[in-house]
């Protein structure tokens, strides 16, 4: 069962592996990413920062998509950390109506992007493509810790 899917770039870090897997009581952090997938220095960083009682599973977007799909991953309470905008688009939009939400946790400034909060910075393409996903019925919201408030995104 797939608790949350969150957009961060760090991945990983003490806000994910203690606080959301902590307040979501899940079991599983599945990092979706194709560079990690296929780095194992990155996947031995990744492994440092999970919680002792948790499983971690890192596949590329296009394995993930199969995983869920094929319903192998229904037997775990997963958080799903995803590094960007174009991951969670991809993930959400092909994997049925498996994901019904989104949160946004952190995107670092880039050329072109426009600051919608303290830690999330979009290009117009992101923002429109995360307005298709609120316009498809997937809730997409800013929160970067469970004891903050929760801010809807508005294009």
């Amino acid at each position: 069962m797939i608790k949350l899917v969150r957009v961060d770039h760090r991945l990983v870090h003490g806000q994910v592996a203690v606080s959301w897997f902590n307040s979501l009581d899940v079991n599983t952090i599945f990092v979706v990413n194709d560079d990690v997938a296929k780095d194992d220095f990155r996947k031995s960083a990744i492994r440092l920062a999970k919680p002792e009682n948790s499983k971690l599973v890192m596949k590329s977007v296009d394995d993930s998509i199969k995983a869920i799909n094929s319903g192998v991953t229904d037997k775990y309470k997963m958080l799903i950390v995803v590094e960007s905008v174009d991951d969670a688009v991809k993930l959400i939009n092909n994997t049925g109506d498996k994901i019904k939400g989104l949160n946004l946790g952190g995107t670092k400034p880039r050329e072109n992007t426009k600051n919608y909060s303290k830690t999330i910075n979009l290009t117009d393409e992101e923002a429109t493509k995360l307005a298709d996903l609120q316009n498809k019925g997937v809730e997409v919201w800013i929160q970067q810790v469970p004891s903050e408030e929760r801010q809807e995104f508005q294009k």
